[in-house]
């Protein structure tokens, strides 16, 4: 399967709404630029029109420049290697490429090859994902990391110490590139499974949950997160914008789940709720 890589020249302060609104559209891979971003997306997904449509939208507030490149599939190490830098996250999660070096002063050390999946890291979700990751007790339990893109947060709470950690996502390429930065960081025992909010109805319940996804997605698929977190249990949330928190702990609060807390890093937003 090759890939379409869309590069968009476009004001940081609007990058972020431009990543969330062609995440609607499929692409479902981003690298940052020094001047916009790039985004990507399975061919057969790609809709030049859609894309028109979208950046029109924003014609009167902003002006975007952009090109549209076919990328082969395995040109994308090529890709990502150009423009993926190493992070310290919370200061204690060093994430990296296989050819990083190792930082001597990380507590915890995870590597990543995206092979156009979601989440390096460098996604401000992903790191507040972390960052609560590491206020949450994981230590022997039962995790479920739904929308797991690469696998890095599978992956970090299988270092915060987690016993049982099942990952979901929808395509298969991405389900195989999870696999691989699962074994690749020592957590071969990592569930990886194809699909969605289906694959876990009637599971044993599960102590931790999370959810960096979409908006929607969320809103849609709570009930399926409530019904598999068990009594006391965590649920964290991203994906989504400050705007949207409300409409978010509103279906939460339906759920019978409490807001706890979240964290804001340019607009967009992590969540803790509890069971």
């Amino acid at each position: 399967m090759d890939f379409i890589e869309v590069t968009l020249k476009v004001n940081a302060d609007f990058a972020d709404i431009l990543t969330a609104e062609l995440g609607e559209l499929g692409f479902d891979a981003f690298v940052e630029t020094e001047d916009g971003f790039s985004a990507y997306i399975e061919e057969n997904k790609y809709n030049q029109q859609d894309l028109e449509d979208t950046l029109n939208r924003y014609a009167d507030f902003v002006q975007v420049e952009y090109t549209v490149q076919k990328i082969e599939r395995q040109n994308w190490n090529e890709e990502w290697e150009r423009n993926f830098e190493p992070l310290f996250i919370g200061g204690e999660v060093s994430v990296r490429a296989s050819f990083h070096e190792k930082p001597s002063n990380a507590k915890y050390d995870i590597v990543i090859n995206p092979k156009m999946s979601f989440g390096t890291g460098h996604h401000e979700t992903t790191t507040l994902m972390i960052e609560n990751q590491l206020t949450i007790d994981h230590q022997g339990k039962r995790v479920l990391d739904m929308g797991c893109g690469t696998g890095i947060l599978a992956i970090m709470a299988g270092e915060l110490g987690a016993s049982e950690i099942v990952a979901v996502e929808i395509e298969d390429w991405t389900v195989e590139n999870a696999r691989d930065n699962a074994e690749l960081n020592g957590y071969g025992n990592i569930d990886v499974r194809l699909g969605g909010a289906e694959t876990v109805t009637g599971e044993n319940p599960f102590d931790i949950i999370l959810a960096n996804i979409n908006r929607n997605v969320l809103l849609e698929d709570m009930p399926a997160y409530k019904a598999v977190l068990k009594p006391e249990g965590w649920l964290l949330l991203s994906g989504f914008y400050t705007e949207d928190l409300p409409m978010i702990q509103q279906r939460c609060e339906e759920l019978g789940l409490k807001y706890e807390s979240h964290r804001v890093k340019n607009n967009w937003v992590s969540a803790i709720f509890k069971a």
